[in-house]
This record gives C-alpha cells, structure tokens and sequence, in this order.
C-alpha cells in the first residue's frame, strides 16, 4: 500500500513532459576535478577519524577524552565542506552556481517534492511491516524517544539533522556534479556509493557511533549498512538531477533517512528488508529512466 502511492506518484510525474533538468550543461562540466575532490574529501576526514576511534577507546574514559575524540569527529565532518570553498575559491561561476541551486525551488515539480520526503519514511515503515509477517514484534512503530547511538558532546539530533546538511553541502555541491562530468548518471551513482561507503568506514571504530555499534551488532548489519548506499544514492541522485540539481531536495532526503530509522524502534532485520526494498525501487527507477541514466557524461 505504501510503496503503491510512490509508485502512483512517480507514474504521474514521470508521464510530464519535461525539459533536460540537468540545468545548463556546461556549467556541470566545469566541475571537472573528482580525483582530487574525492582524494582530499576522504583522506582528510579519515586522519581526523582514526585519531577520534584511537581516543575515543581510553579507559577510563573521562570527560576530556569524549571532548577531543567529538571535536576531532566533527572536524573530519567539516573537512569536504572545506574541500569544496578550497577548489572553489576565486571561480565566481562555480561559487554563483552552487548558491542558485541551494535556494532554487521554481524546478521542484509537486511529485518529487513528495517522494523526497516520503521515500525514505514509507520504506522503513513498510519494511518494518513485513517484518511482522516473520515473527517480529509490532513495538518496532512506537516512537521511543531514544536514540540508538551517542555522538560524543554534541546531541544525536546534531548527527541527524546538520550532519546530513554538513554533508550534502559537499557531496552535491561540487562531488556527485564532477562525477557527472566523467560518467553517466547511473555509473556516478555506483561510484559515488561505493566512495561514500569507504568515506564512512573509519566511523565504525569511533565509540557509541552509529557504525560502531552496527559492527557489534553484527557484521550482516555493517554489510547491510554499505549496500544500502546503492540504492540510496541511485535514488537521491536521481531526484537531484529530476528537481535541476536542488541541494536542498538532497539534504531532505539524506535526514528523513536517518530521522525515521531513528524516530521507529526498527529491528536491525527490519533495515535489512528496507534495504531490498529500496533496491526493488532504484531498480524500477532506474528501467524507467533509461536514457536519463545511460546518457553520455557531461563533458562528452
């Protein structure tokens, strides 16, 4: 029923009529450097990331190390946000580019403003439905107020709410459009997966952070956790580019995924299922859309 009203949605909106919402072409080709982006936009975070997991596991473990291991964390957030100003500075066009799009709302059709917002929430609802049919327990709907991670100082609310904001600053401001520029749109989205996969790894050592503990809760979990980007990503990127590269569309999209999964009390099964779920989805997405996937990068 849930995934049926996406479906419904995403029917009528495909059927419009609609101009090529890649937005100007040669503007995308311009942000033609993803080797160093994405080189700069890992490494740099993972520095800070290493040295917070080393710290953050100093028994005891007393307040000035949960502050340094938090301050270090959030420096590594921070760090492909400073990537972007860096290889941006001094190209007006770029920067011009970036700013219209962040507030560029007029290309947002009614349709995909929706499936933004509600992709993510149906699907772990629905997934925890399907659940129940194998024996899992209904207590998964109820809003506990509780949060399944720490994040150091700072609230969990500040890694669900700005770190996704913090993020899709960099990843779709100046990332996934130099990816773009290389290949097309289905191949970006792969690649793009599997570095955001390798971006987060070092995450899992840091103490009481979301990965971490999907890594004690199990190694399918944590495997779970990096193919659940494919899907993830192919359907962000696909809004993206339909909503003419709205950074904003991006960055509701990346919260409601974690805000549900954090809002219900989902067992980790149930991420499993939504998992296949938002697979079945991209996958449809993807036939849908052939040509808008498969067309020829940018810069060709």
């Amino acid at each position: 029923m849930l995934f049926s009203c996406i479906f419904e949605v995403y029917i009528q909106t495909y059927t419009v009529k609609m101009k090529t919402l890649i937005a100007n072409p040669k503007v995308v080709s311009k942000y033609n450097k993803p080797a160093l982006f994405f080189i700069l936009s890992t490494l740099i975070p993972w520095v800070f990331w290493f040295a917070a997991g080393q710290i953050s596991w100093i028994e005891p473990y007393q307040d000035k190390y949960l502050r340094m291991a938090s301050i270090l964390a959030c420096t590594g957030l921070l760090a492909p946000l400073g990537v972007v100003y860096w290889m941006t500075d001094g190209n007006r066009e770029l920067r011009r580019d970036i700013s219209k799009r962040f507030f560029n709302f007029k290309d947002i059709k009614p349709g995909y403003a929706l499936l933004t917002c509600l992709i993510m929430p149906f699907s772990i609802m629905l997934a925890m439905g399907i659940s129940l049919l194998f024996g899992y327990h209904p207590e998964q709907f109820i809003i506990t107020g509780n949060f399944t991670f720490s994040s150091g100082i700072f609230p969990a609310w500040f890694l669900l709410i700005l770190a996704p904001v913090i993020e899709e600053l960099a990843w779709h401001s100046y990332g996934t459009d130099s990816l773009r520029s290389k290949f097309n749109l289905f191949n970006t989205s792969l690649l793009f997966g599997i570095l955001w996969g390798i971006w987060h790894m070092p995450l899992s050592m840091i103490r009481d952070y979301y990965q971490s503990n999907l890594v004690h809760e199990g190694w399918i979990y944590g495997v779970n956790f990096l193919v659940s980007m494919i899907p993830f990503v192919i359907l962000m990127n696909w809004l993206y580019y339909k909503t003419g590269r709205n950074i904003m569309v991006a960055i509701v999209f990346h919260i409601t995924a974690g805000l549900f999964n954090e809002l219900f009390a989902p067992h980790p099964d149930s991420k499993i299922i939504q998992t296949v779920l938002l697979c079945i989805l991209a996958t449809v997405v993807v036939l849908r859309g052939k040509k808008f996937f498969f067309r020829k990068a940018i810069s060709n």
